[in-house]
């Protein structure tokens, strides 16, 4: 901040928000993976259909692939809303000791006595 530059913190607030929604549907996504995608080994044929294990254990794999992967992304999503709240909250900090610092000098920020 000392080189003049400024932080739009609504626009912080903004990701931080988008992140927290993301979120959210992440977490909808995860309760679908998990239970409402599951198929039962008689739906790829009877125990006659010698290929159907094969089928049932390929869409586990897949299924348990997935969840993972929406595991990974979910942790990731959180991270860096975890990261951005951090840094939004030292900017905000550093913006309240900076006005509290120009607000605590007297006559324009000097400190010394001419006497």
């Amino acid at each position: 901040m000392s080189n003049g530059m400024r932080v739009d913190l609504s626009e912080l607030d903004n990701v931080i928000r988008k992140l927290n929604g993301l979120l959210s549907d992440m977490d909808k996504a995860n309760t679908k993976a998990k239970y409402e995608t599951d198929i039962p080994s008689t739906a790829f044929g009877s125990m006659r259909f010698l290929e159907s294990n094969e089928l049932h254990e390929a869409h586990q794999k897949q299924k348990t692939r997935i969840e993972n992967i929406i595991r990974d992304l979910h942790k990731l999503i959180d991270d860096f809303s975890t990261s951005t709240s951090k840094v939004r909250d030292k900017y905000s900090n550093q913006e309240q000791a900076n006005k509290q610092g120009v607000s605590a000098a007297p006559n324009g920020g000097s400190t010394g006595s001419a006497y």
